[in-house]
């Protein structure tokens, strides 16, 4: 990867910083060497083994803080006209190398652009900027009486923006969807410059659904600036149950049984038996292979005890040996505490990455073991472990954790690349898709055409006829 592209000498970056002053002032531009290395990386976690090894990462030229949609505008025809490499940047949270410059050029941190733009209380909308933090905007609709039902791990440090641009999921998506399902407008700034908006109605059939063409576009078709979103009145109760199964299987079939019954629990996550042992510390007896199912209800508290009566009696009539509710109420109240700080670190030599997963029941099971046995039997040393975060009427998501140590910085980047290589190979094998909610980015960009056969050219000439001069997040999503 380069640090910067050539021809960047003296005149044209003293150009380039004037042009940019002059859209967004000088308060709004950055160039120092402490933010330009603190802009070079997001929270992939090869970036720590970079830095282990005393490589360079990838150097921004420029940051920008636009603060509205007109000054997005004018820094792309800027870079357009020039031929600058642009890198929207939202909370810095991605965990695929999203954000990571590797052509150098200008990012556009968005976090200024962070207002409440409306809410409709009538048909429960909310209009933001992208640059809003999810956990700020989830507090100022809880003091309305409101939710946006979506709570990532990455909730408090990560923007609404960042969620749009990288399909993410959230505990409660069994129940109120991925943020895909939640978005019912945009307003994009095209890759030459020009300011788009979508009309935020509930259904349409005038053509193509458009603003899903940048939902998941990860920053490489235009920069999304405003964001409308469905809301929810706060629930009236919550709920948790907790269940041991003898094995992973029954698991599993107790919760396609749930969604047959037509029930929607909130939260429906399930852990294999390394999983739950990490997750349970001893708190709870777990036979050998067993699994872990924790269950959670929302809503009025009428629909919530008929909900949760009928999934207890499925999940026993499985096999399933309830356990305190106390423990999935553990969970809820601290899922946040092993994000912050990351436990993973570099400095102890832990190698550790998600690699999140997604197939039909058909194929549910099937895509675990496959993964799992191929990541472990061909890299000796690496454990794996799993839960399946996200669950659906018609399939699933998993989670599948692998870790090994290596003190080796060397060494430590062949067990990772590995691990991962082994782990997407398998994953198409079986059946799945590459990912389900953490986006491509630069980790996952090589397995895109796998991933979509020939319909993987509709993409490319997409973004060939958008961004002709591709300087949208070049590298990313395979493009």
């Amino acid at each position: 990867m380069k640090r910067n592209m050539p021809g960047r000498n003296s005149f044209w970056r003293e150009m380039v910083y004037n042009e940019l002053v002059r859209i967004v002032g000088e308060g709004n531009v950055y160039a120092d060497v402490a933010d330009i290395v603190c802009y070079s990386r997001d929270v992939w976690p090869l970036t720590a083994i970079w830095i282990k090894k005393k490589e360079f990462l990838p150097e921004p030229d420029f940051i920008v803080h636009p603060e509205n949609a007109e000054q997005v505008s004018e820094i792309v025809k800027l870079a357009n006209m020039l031929k600058i490499p642009l890198i929207p940047f939202g909370g810095g949270a991605g965990v695929c190398g999203g954000t990571i410059p590797v052509n150098g050029g200008i990012i556009i941190d968005l976090k200024k652009m962070d207002k409440i733009v409306s809410i409709d209380h009538k048909s429960l909308l909310v209009t933001v900027q992208p640059g809003i933090i999810g956990e700020v905007l989830e507090r100022e609709l809880n003091k309305q009486g409101y939710t946006l039902p979506h709570y990532p791990a990455s909730l408090y440090c990560s923007t609404i923006g960042g969620f749009v641009a990288c399909r993410s999921a959230g505990s409660l998506s069994s129940k109120y969807g991925k943020i895909e399902d939640m978005v019912v407008a945009l307003e994009v700034v095209l890759p030459t410059g020009e300011i788009i908006r979508t009309k935020p109605v509930p259904r349409s059939a005038t053509g193509p659904d458009l603003k899903q063409l940048f939902i998941g576009s990860e920053g490489t078709l235009g920069i999304i600036t405003e964001v409308t979103l469905k809301i929810k009145p706060l629930p009236e109760e919550r709920r948790f149950r907790a269940f041991i199964f003898k094995d992973l299987h029954s698991g599993i079939e107790a919760v396609i049984k749930l969604f047959r019954k037509g029930l929607r629990p909130c939260v429906i996550r399930l852990y294999d038996y390394l999983d739950a042992q990490f997750t349970l510390k001893g708190r709870a007896e777990l036979p050998e292979g067993g699994s872990y199912l924790i269950l959670a209800f929302d809503g009025m508290k009428e629909m919530v005890e008929v909900e949760e009566k009928v999934a207890t009696q499925v999940c026993l009539e499985e096999g399933g040996v309830e356990v305190e509710k106390e423990l999935a109420e553990h969970w809820w109240n601290h899922r946040y505490d092993m994000y912050y700080p990351d436990p993973f670190r570099s400095a102890y030599g832990i190698i550790a990455d998600t690699v999140d997963v997604a197939a039909p029941y058909d194929r549910l099971e099937k895509l675990y073991w496959t993964v799992k046995e191929a990541v472990e039997r061909k890299n000796p040393g690496v454990t794996m472990m799993a839960h399946f975060s996200h669950f659906y009427e018609d399939g699933g998501s998993i989670y599948m954790i692998f870790f090994a140590q290596q003190q080796d910085p060397e060494k430590a980047l062949e067990v990772y690349s590995s691990a991962w290589r082994d782990a997407l190979d398998a994953c198409l094998k079986a059946g799945g898709s590459i990912s389900h909610h953490h986006g491509i980015g630069i980790v996952r960009a090589g397995w895109m055409h796998k991933e979509h056969g020939e319909a993987f050219n509709v993409l490319k000439k997409i973004k060939r006829v958008l961004d002709p001069n591709n300087i949208m997040n070049p590298g990313k999503l395979g493009l």
